[in-house]
């Protein structure tokens, strides 16, 4: 062919087929191209009944073709045409079918090569096999046209000549015994395609060596494993969730956990070699991928995991929840099943429903934001329980002493105030009551006999350290004084606004019941309880007069059509009254114009605009505790200088002490995001705190271990149930008595009460779960016990 043959550039791009002869050239300008066909009598024209051939159309190069100077020359008879080098001739259809065959068939030997494609072969391999499978046609050809070449140029016959060329392909040192110009030429070509077949052979296992270990490097390779933990996303609870995790299977000599998220590989796997903690023989192990594509999720052996977690996203919270119920929907189409159950993190409680209408029975859910929220009004309403720190964290995490569910059937049929002395190592709290569905019975009657079936809810160190022992001799005795407290009135600051304020609101109140216990099933209730169908805030757990002060920059108005549109209606608030003030807890000024000293606890929210930043909101929090400190130490200067005389610790010009002194009046509760300013509020001690993201990956790695626990932390947090409590030591004991662990849990239960750890007067840390529960000891009436009970 010529190389100004060209074809027509009109030709829609869209369509892979073309026409022969092309409409498109017989309609061509002649001033472009000339005129192809004469007759005699008048120019070619396309037949209206040809039948029309499809063929694939093939692009080449094209050359530009020079404009004559002078006019077309005119032929009279297209008989006397010639094809020469300056006429532009289309290639007939046989040849052209041929031409495109072979354009296709190089096309693949250059990708079989690992080189560049030509230009007009611009098509990718369809199939995985294709470089392989050129390769060996092209061996098989070399080794076929080799041996025919030596069958021609040798009198050996030709099977003997097909196995020589192969001996050439294979080796090429073995054409030096050939004899004759001939068989040496031939032997010569042979045993060069052979090492070039050889060098493709390289490329292609190189090819596939680096495409297997840039798989494994991008975390593209399938987890061969089962009965592994999976976390789906990414977030700043990620460290804290795996150091529970490896905390959790240490007794095991470690597990393994997979984590998936939209992040690369070896970005995931760098941020988690920088956590400081000891991984405890527990294996990480990193994919990329999206939780809502069934193929990433079969990657992680999604169906062989034994418990699966959902971190919630940083960023909004609807946003957030939103992806979570779209990755629950992606887990439950799965198609080899679940082995495991789903915990999935939420940040708003009213999407709680729809997740778990979604999940069913697959689903436990841990509402973040609600448990904190729960939480600071827990420690806001019991100074001492936010200061012993170490009760939350040691009862939600790992690391000391944490709940269990375990059947013993040796202890059936005995009394629950039995039981609760049978355990030397650990403290019984509750019943899984077989006869009511498997429920969970914080604190029931002491009354109640073990049916078969029923499980203990204990605390204990670990699942392996505890079990039932002979009963031993305990002196009840009688409580010292009567237990019955006035109320008086309080004063709380909210400072920022929460998107959940109203469930705040709420959670302080708790709804009365007639007669009904809501730890307790109806075949345990007491006789005549009844269960109002209509739960309304009757009673405030405040005393009445008591003030709620909420301080931020949202206007009025808008605050009350929040409260309402949440569910809270003010005007049936009997005890509490609502105080708004509208300010800037960054700004000092505006703080200046609140009655700080007058508040009997102040709670600093993470505020809703600057959530989505755990660094800011932090900061914020940092800020506006700090300014709040100095505020307080400025308009009480004879409690830091009383203090002072009584041998504080602190200097009298030390910022840090008189900031320490004001604490003594009112209590601050910091909601804290990130871990790592945990450690500016623990050097300062200044403050009571809550740190959010710790506490909520020990729910979730809690509730990853044993799903059943998800119930008793739901009553602990919710409005009605049971909760944990500070007590003062005069409730049980006077001054200077020696008597066991044991014992004080016997006169506790006179109070309806659970008694699971202690902190001395002189101790800075509580001691739950104590040992040698016998032992006889002298208390002081300074010390404090840690106990279980219904909400007052």
């Amino acid at each position: 062919m010529h190389p100004s043959m060209s074809l027509d550039s009109e030709t829609p791009a869209s369509g892979r087929d073309w026409f022969f002869p092309s409409p498109s050239f017989l309609r061509s300008s002649a001033s472009q191209y000339g005129r192809r066909f004469y007759s005699n009598t008048k120019p070619y024209s396309p037949p209206t009944s040809t039948r029309i051939r499809h063929r694939r159309r093939v692009k080449f190069p094209r050359t530009p073709i020079p404009t004559p100077a002078k006019d077309k020359p005119q032929v009279s008879d297209t008989k006397n045409v010639k094809p020469t080098a300056k006429n532009n001739l289309i290639c007939p259809p046989q040849f052209r079918f041929q031409f495109a065959l072979v354009v296709d068939v190089d096309y693949w030997f250059f990708v079989a090569a690992g080189a560049a494609a030509p230009e007009y072969a611009s098509r990718k391999p369809i199939y995985p096999y294709a470089k392989p499978l050129v390769l060996l046609v092209a061996t098989l050809l070399l080794i076929f046209l080799g041996g025919l070449a030596l069958f021609g140029v040798t009198t050996e016959d030709l099977a003997y000549c097909l196995w020589l060329s192969w001996t050439y392909v294979a080796d090429s040192g073995n054409h030096a015994s050939s004899q004759g110009i001939g068989p040496r030429l031939v032997a010569v070509s042979i045993s060069f395609g052979g090492m070039l077949i050889f060098a493709m052979m390289l490329g292609l296992v190189s090819d596939a060596i680096s495409e297997k270990f840039d798989s494994l490097r991008k975390g593209k390779s399938e987890v061969v494993e089962q009965n592994h933990t999976l976390i789906l996303g990414w977030s700043d609870k990620l460290g804290s969730l795996l150091n529970q995790l490896a905390i959790a299977n240490e007794s095991l000599g470690g597990g393994t956990v997979a984590v998936m998220a939209e992040r690369d590989k070896e970005e995931m796997e760098l941020d988690i070699a920088k956590m400081e903690f000891d991984f405890k023989g527990t294996s990480v192990i990193c994919r990329s991928g999206s939780p809502l594509i069934l193929a990433d999720l079969k990657k992680v052996s999604v169906s062989k995991a034994r418990a699966i977690i959902v971190l919630a996203e940083d960023g909004n919270a609807d946003q957030s929840d939103a992806r979570a119920l779209r990755t629950v929907l992606s887990l439950t189409g799965v198609k080899e099943g679940l082995r495991g159950h789903i915990v999935v993190e939420l940040s708003d409680l009213d999407n709680e429903v729809l997740v778990k209408l979604v999940g069913g029975d697959l689903v436990e859910t841990v509402v973040a934001h609600d448990v904190i929220g729960r939480l600071m009004i827990q420690c806001a309403r019991q100074p001492g329980l936010a200061q012993v720190k170490i009760i939350w964290e040691d009862i939600l995490g790992f690391e000391n002493c944490e709940f269990y569910i375990k059947r013993w059937p040796q202890l059936e049929g005995m009394q629950f105030e039995d039981v609760l002395i049978s355990f030397p190592a650990a403290i019984p709290c509750g019943i899984k009551v077989a006869s009511y569905g498997g429920k969970i019975i914080l604190n029931p009657d002491d009354s109640y006999v073990l049916q078969e079936g029923d499980e203990i809810l204990v605390i204990a160190e670990d699942d392996d350290t505890y079990a039932p022992a002979s009963l031993p001799t305990v002196w009840r005795g009688s409580l010292p004084k009567d237990f019955v407290y006035p109320k008086s009135p309080e004063r709380i600051l909210f400072c920022g606004w929460r998107r959940d304020m109203e469930d705040m609101i709420m959670a302080s109140m708790p709804i009365n019941y007639q007669n009904f216990r809501p730890c307790v099933p109806a075949p345990m209730a007491q006789p005549g309880a009844t269960l109002d169908s209509h739960p309304q805030v009757l009673d405030a757990s405040l005393a009445h007069g008591s003030e709620l002060w909420m301080f931020n920059d949202v206007p009025e108005k808008e605050r009350e059509k929040k409260l309402t549109d949440g569910g809270l209606d003010i005007n049936r608030l009997e005890n509490i009254s609502l105080v708004n003030r509208e300010g800037n807890a960054v700004i000092r000024r505006h703080l200046e114009s609140l009655p700080l000293e007058s508040f009997d606890s102040i709670l600093i929210l993470a505020d809703e605009s600057v959530e989505d930043s755990a660094i800011q909101a932090d900061s914020r929090s940092l800020a506006t505790l700090l300014l709040i400190r100095d505020i307080q130490a400025r308009r009480l200067p004879f409690v830091a200088m009383a203090s002072q005389a009584h041998g504080g610790s602190f200097s009298k010009g030390s910022w840090i002490g008189e900031m320490k002194q004001a604490s003594d009046k009112t209590v601050i509760i910091s909601e804290i995001l990130d871990p790592r300013t945990k450690n500016l509020l623990s050097m300062s001690k200044i403050s009571d705190y809550v740190l959010s993201n710790e506490l909520v990956s020990m729910a979730l790695a809690m509730v990853a271990e044993d799903r059943q626990i998800n119930d008793v932390l739901e009553e602990l947090f919710a409005e009605e149930g049971n909760e944990m409590h500070i007590r003062q030591a005069d409730l049980y004991l006077c001054e200077g008595d020696e008597l066991s662990f044991y014992e004080i849990m016997l006169r506790a239960r006179q109070r309806r009460e659970i008694v699971i750890g202690y902190r001395l007067a002189n101790a800075e840390r509580a001691v739950i779960n104590p040992p040698a529960k016998s032992d006889r000891r002298k208390w002081s009436l300074k010390d404090v016990f840690v106990v279980i009970t219904e909400k007052e």
